[in-house]
């Protein structure tokens, strides 16, 4: 399970792409690839080097003055649970 105390970043074998064809970022792994939303690409972009979520909620809140804290730390959490889930991100905890 991921917490604000954890530290991510993305797999070794994933890279985070911009796609001129769509117009969007996408997260390339073998065989495969993920498209993502403008938040899913602030949060991916965070990950490419190893970050402790706390620090990525920050940056986020920051950046949207107007969404309170907690949603963004629930929907950076979510996201990075689902990156996880996929094999496509390392959780390491303190």
């Amino acid at each position: 399970m991921i917490d604000a105390q954890a530290r991510v970043r993305l797999a070794p074998r994933v890279r985070l792409r911009f796609d001129r064809h769509s117009g969007r970022h996408v997260l390339l792994y073998p065989e495969r690839g993920l498209e993502l939303n403008a938040s899913g690409e602030r949060i991916a972009a965070l990950c490419v080097e190893e970050r402790p979520v706390a620090e990525i909620v920050e940056l986020l809140a920051a950046g949207a003055s107007d969404t309170p804290r907690d949603l963004v730390e629930r929907d950076v959490l979510a996201f990075l649970g689902a990156l996880e889930g996929r094999g496509l991100l390392e959780v390491s905890h303190p």
